[in-house]
């Protein structure tokens, strides 16, 4: 197939994506918002979300140019563009994503409250949703081909791979013109945004709930979202900065990242002279992002499932299902007939053999289908321990008659027992695609889990709007019926956004082990005699001690900046805690709700502690690696990932279904579902209040932790797979003969 003509499939895709999602945006803003008083509350939300993300972006924007001015200067100039064209590309997938969130909540309020219908209510809030599931994949695909045409054909990088004509001969610029590392610093700007809008808003969103529950529910007893509480709004606003803005740019980077690394990698075995064939070489180059571009037709395919129907019905998660797996079919069949044209010419060279396709021109498609199929089993598993449909989550609950301690016991067994048979079907997904695809077919297998990334954002995304449109049912005293129609799509939404994680995090395992295999070349001599064997000449020596040292130091750090982020979230809380305490005691008839709080200082609160508690986590996260490559060395730096990335799976897998599986349990006591605890009839508040004090320990969990430890891994494997050029030759251990 032509290469060209791929690329216009590429373009197609992006071009169909981008303009469905802007019709699906203004669709939604046409829609009425409701009374004068859902009008001003959902105005207040939109007004704090909008200063929030703007000021968080100049604090990004500062750092972003530092980082993409030393890329330019030590790497190449292409490096540092290409950052900024990624960061550009998250930052404004987030950004709209956010914008149409904030339009889209009052009127799913409004639609529920004019129909009581629980299935037209679930399409408003979906096709709100859809736009940043379509521009989460639309924008990664268009920065991505934004590359690929100015630096690897009209600046020649792919050109150059093939003729192996890489510049020397300036420190620090061995690979000036190579164009892995202009794609790993597009991948490095969509990490780094995605990394401070998942903690800055994480810490914001769980600051303002934790306030607004421990001292709401559990002190004065007034209802989720009363309007008589003065963190609602800024609990509101948490909803649209950390699980719609944060979200979006996490995905993004998600699928980058996995598009990537088999890019990535098809340049460095071309490098390494594994490949000699230049029209093998474009095709593994294309594979992934032509592989993008036909799921994201796919997506479009499955969106249109609910958006365009008459009449949905009212099982929501079977109507949400049923739109993914048709995103998920789509993308199958895409896979197939890619797999299929794109490598039938090569069937009997011998580099497809070295490079581990064992099925020929169908290995990438298998490949692939490990990934989607250990993406829906691990959506599966997480959907049973955080489902209150199921027998975790209830035992969670059931164990609240007993007091908070027992609650908070249960929750946290169930999430560690969780953690098992997800890493079964991540390790199975993984030997799976080596053995019919090699270290690429990894690649494949990462992308595969998220070629249907814009279904599943749009499905997640759906969650922190309905759960917005309760809020302002509730704050704007509507109907009890329109809060339980809002509270069942919320519900949903909190099972599909555990789902969602584990995928996440599922792909960003096989993007950095895929990643680390690039990383690996830079330090490696690939003997040209044993070429056919280049794989076993890849080594990482864990028991040699410098990256036994590595690793275990790299399986401290999850657990470091997890308690950072904890910790932020219990500054930020506290202080929302001490203020809602303040403002019932010192406003006379706030709980009779005679006078009204004073919500701006809770929004206040939320947004200085959570921008200035960002900062100090985040860039951690950037420079452990960069400065342990400069002090130890490449081997040093190999261990330290290896190490991170095995306990971040864990520890993501844990408190994204532990923190989800508190929520829920939550909501079935608040539904009735626990037998002899009914709401309105004695012992009530105390299981109540139990469960609250789970679902609020969960919180930053869920929403804070469990989503920033996939960009953690990641960011750490792209940024030491730029600076390894320098670090593995220039580092101080090396200069001392260590």
């Amino acid at each position: 197939m032509i290469p060209e003509l791929l690329l216009i499939i590429v373009g197609a895709a992006v071009i169909l994506s981008v303009a469905y999602a802007a019709f699906n945006y203004f669709s939604v803003k046409k829609l009425k918002e409701g009374t004068e008083k859902m009008q001003k509350i959902a105005g207040a939300i939109r007004v704090g979300a909008s200063a929030f993300i703007a000021y968080e972006f100049k604090i990004v924007a500062i750092i972003g140019a530092v980082v993409a001015v030393v890329l330019g200067v030590f790497i190449s100039w292409q490096t540092g563009i290409a950052f900024v064209i990624g960061a550009v590309m998250s930052a404004a997938a987030g950004f709209v994503g956010m914008k149409i969130a904030t339009y889209a909540n009052v009127r799913v309020a409004n639609r529920a409250n004019e129909t009581r219908d629980l299935g037209k209510t679930l399409k408003v809030a979906f096709k709100g949703g859809s736009v940043m599931g379509l521009c989460v994949a639309g924008f990664a695909l268009l920065g991505a081909i934004i590359v690929f045409l100015i630096f690897g054909l009209a600046n020649h990088q792919i050109t150059d791979i093939v003729e192996h004509t890489v510049q020397k001969g300036l420190i620090f610029k061995e690979l000036e013109t190579g164009f892995t590392m202009t794609l790993s610093g597009y991948a490095l700007g969509c990490s780094i945004i995605a990394l401070f809008n998942r903690v800055g808003g994480g810490i914001y969103t769980k600051a303002a709930d934790m306030g607004a529950d421990l001292v709401g529910k559990t002190e004065a007893h007034i209802p989720e979202d009363d309007p008589r509480n003065p963190a609602t709004i800024a609990d509101n606003v948490g909803d649209n900065v950390g699980d719609v803005a944060g979200l979006g740019s996490d995905l993004l980077e998600s699928y980058v990242s996995a598009m990537l690394s088999g890019v990535i990698l098809a340049g460095e075995l071309t490098l390494k002279h594994i490949i000699t064939d230049a029209a093998l070489m474009k095709m593994l180059l294309l594979f992934p992002l032509v592989f993008a571009g036909a799921g994201l037709i796919g997506c479009v395919v499955g969106v249109s499932y609910i958006v365009l129907r008459k009449n949905l019905s009212k099982n929501v998660h079977m109507e949400l299902n049923i739109a993914t797996w048709i995103s998920a079919g789509a993308s199958v069949i895409g896979c197939f007939l890619l797999s299929f044209f794109m490598f039938k010419g090569f069937n009997d060279s011998a580099e497809l053999v070295r490079i581990g396709f064992r099925l020929k021109n169908f290995s990438p498609w298998v490949a692939a289908i490990f990934g989607i199929v250990a993406g829906i089993v691990i959506g599966i598993i997480s959907e049973y321990y955080t489902s209150y449909d199921y027998k975790p989550t209830k035992k969670i609950a059931s164990a609240s008659k007993e007091g908070s301690a027992l609650t908070i016991t249960q929750g946290m067994a169930n999430g560690m027992i969780s953690c098992m048979l997800p890493v079964i079907v991540l390790g199975v997904a993984i030997y799976g695609a080596y053995l019919v695809a090699g270290m690429y077919g990894i690649s494949c297998a990462a992308l595969g889990m998220l070629s249907f990334v814009a279904a599943t954002v749009s499905v997640d995304t759906y969650g922190p709007i309905s759960d917005n449109a309760g809020g302002i049912a509730e704050m704007s005293e509507l109907d009890e019926e329109v809060r339980e129609i809002t509270d069942k799509l919320d519900s949903v939404g909190n099972t599909t956004a555990a789902i969602g994680k584990g995928f996440a995090i599922g792909s960003a395992a096989l993007a950095a082990l895929s990643m680390l295999t690039s990383y690996l070349f830079a330090f490696n001599v690939i003997d040209p005699a044993e070429i056919n064997t280049w794989l076993d000449q890849l080594v990482l020596n864990v028991m040699q001690p410098l990256t036994l040292c590595g690793a275990i130091v790299g399986a401290a750090i999850p657990f470091m900046f997890s308690g950072m982020l904890i910790e932020a979230v219990a500054k930020a809380a506290r202080k929302m805690v001490e203020e809602v305490r303040r403002q019932f005691k010192e406003i006379p008839g706030i709980l009779e709700g005679e006078a009204d709080p004073d919500y701006k200082t809770c929004i206040e609160i939320s947004s200085q502690g959570s921008l200035k508690e960002m900062r100090v986590p985040c860039i951690i996260a950037i420079l452990i690696p960069v400065v342990s490559g400069f002090v130890f060395g490449a081997a040093f730096v190999g261990g330290l990932l290896v190490g991170a990335t095995i306990a971040a799976i864990m520890l993501a897998i844990y408190t994204g279904n532990a923190g989800g599986a508190w929520d829920n349990a939550k909501k079935f006591i608040e539904s009735g579902g626990v037998e002899g605890v009914k709401k309105g009839e004695e012992g009530y508040d105390s299981v109540h209040d139990a469960a609250v004090v789970g679902d609020t320990v969960g919180d930053p969990l869920k929403d804070t932790v469990g989503p920033s430890l996939d960009i953690l891994i990641k960011i750490m494997s792209t940024i030491s797979l730029v600076m390894v050029v320098i670090f593995s030759k220039y580092n101080l251990f090396g200069v001392l003969g260590l």
